[in-house]
């Protein structure tokens, strides 16, 4: 069974786990995370790479947990890693784009992790508050009204012409 099958099972099998064994995983798992990024972005140029139990042991975490966070972390990689294939001795690399990365945990709603400190030294206000309005923005979907005419019927559904029902001035 590839990690990440693994990973599932335990973090979101509530027919099978005790949910406040769950709870209690969750909470464990988003103080490490919220440790394992603060040392990344202290280097936010280096590339950080080696198999999944290697870096497990370099970040003082747990298998499981080092596959929780790759899974996290995918899409603000350069290039994705094999994540749903993952074994202990598979090669990963964390190497990240920094404004993605920032982004996708704004999108995450994970304010624990873009509120570190760290980020200071990495963007400045400014950048910080404008990536912010991206992500933000990122899933905001605009539709434009279509344009309505005196002559055509009332969007309200009262069967008269615009102009004779809510398009009436004053």
């Amino acid at each position: 069974m590839a990690l990440m099958d693994k990973w599932r099972a335990m973090a979101y099998d509530t027919k099978n786990n005790d949910r406040g064994k769950m709870q209690k995983l969750w909470d464990d798992y988003f103080k490490e995370e919220k440790r394992v990024y603060s040392e990344i972005l202290k280097n936010p140029d280096e590339e950080i790479k080696g198999t999944v139990a290697e870096l497990a042991e370099r970040f003082g975490l747990s298998v499981m947990y080092m596959t929780a966070f790759l899974e996290g972390i995918n899409e603000s990689l350069k290039k994705e890693n094999p994540i749903e294939e993952m074994e202990e001795d598979t090669e990963v690399s964390l190497a990240y784009d920094k404004e993605l990365l920032y982004k996708n945990m704004v999108d995450a709603k994970a304010d624990w992790l873009y509120n570190l400190p760290e980020w200071d030294a990495i963007f400045d206000k400014a950048k910080r508050d404008e990536l912010y309005k991206e992500a933000k923005q990122a899933g905001t979907v605009k539709h434009e009204a279509p344009k309505i005419y005196p002559n055509d019927p009332c969007p309200c559904g009262s069967g008269k012409k615009y102009k004779k029902c809510c398009g009436k001035a004053g």
